[in-house]
């Protein structure tokens, strides 16, 4: 059966993907790492850090909560660091969407385990998605920092976060796989922050 993407399809992805890469090594590399410094600083206060995001960037908060309570690197030790992917429990998400509505269902676990200095991580590749926003104010009142990891013109929360990555591209797959590689960098910037406090 001859399919119908063809193999020069898949080089002209690939392609597409470097090049947003590109871009955001040119434009958001400083974000990126003042935002890394914020999370690093975070871990070294021993105040957690939550993530938050719909469909894949839900995926990416877990990925990326993962990383930080295990290890991003196979061959680094460091202890656990506190992080919580608000996209897991689904008896807290089915009773929050039922009792409060589906724009809630964040927001009530930030108001749960949030505290002053803490870091929230809201992911969405629009930047407008409603219970990531409702998520950051709730965050915004109990005085914790605010990150977003964002895509396109970085929507409403490009404004609100108190600081923001917005990848340069309007796909929503490319999108997605900056955010992880950003995710990843912050991961790292994190362990080595660490490593440096435990050998003091």
């Amino acid at each position: 059966m001859k399919h119908p993407v063809h193999p020069e399809s898949v080089s002209t992805i690939i392609a597409e993907s470097i090049a947003v890469k590109q871009q955001l090594l040119q434009d958001c590399a400083v974000a990126i790492h003042r935002c890394g410094v914020v999370l690093s600083q975070a871990a070294l206060d021993g105040l957690p850090i939550l993530l938050c995001g719909n469909g894949g960037s839900a995926a990416d908060s877990q990925h990326l909560a993962a990383e930080l309570v295990v290890r991003l690197r196979g061959n680094v030790e460091r202890r656990a660091i506190a992080a919580m992917a608000l996209t897991v429990d689904s008896s807290i998400l089915t009773a929050g969407g039922n009792d409060y509505g589906f724009e809630r269902v964040f927001a009530r676990q930030v108001e749960a385990f949030g505290r002053e200095g803490a870091v929230l991580i809201a992911i969405t590749t629009s930047g407008t998605s409603p219970n990531v926003v409702a998520a950051v104010e709730e965050a915004h009142r109990r005085g914790m920092r605010t990150i977003g990891l964002l895509g396109g013109s970085g929507g409403v929360l490009a404004k609100v976060c108190h600081d923001a990555v917005v990848v340069p591209s309007t796909v929503t797959a490319r999108i997605q796989e900056s955010h992880i590689l950003i995710g990843h960098i912050w991961c790292e910037m994190i362990e080595e922050a660490v490593i440096a406090a435990e050998r003091g």
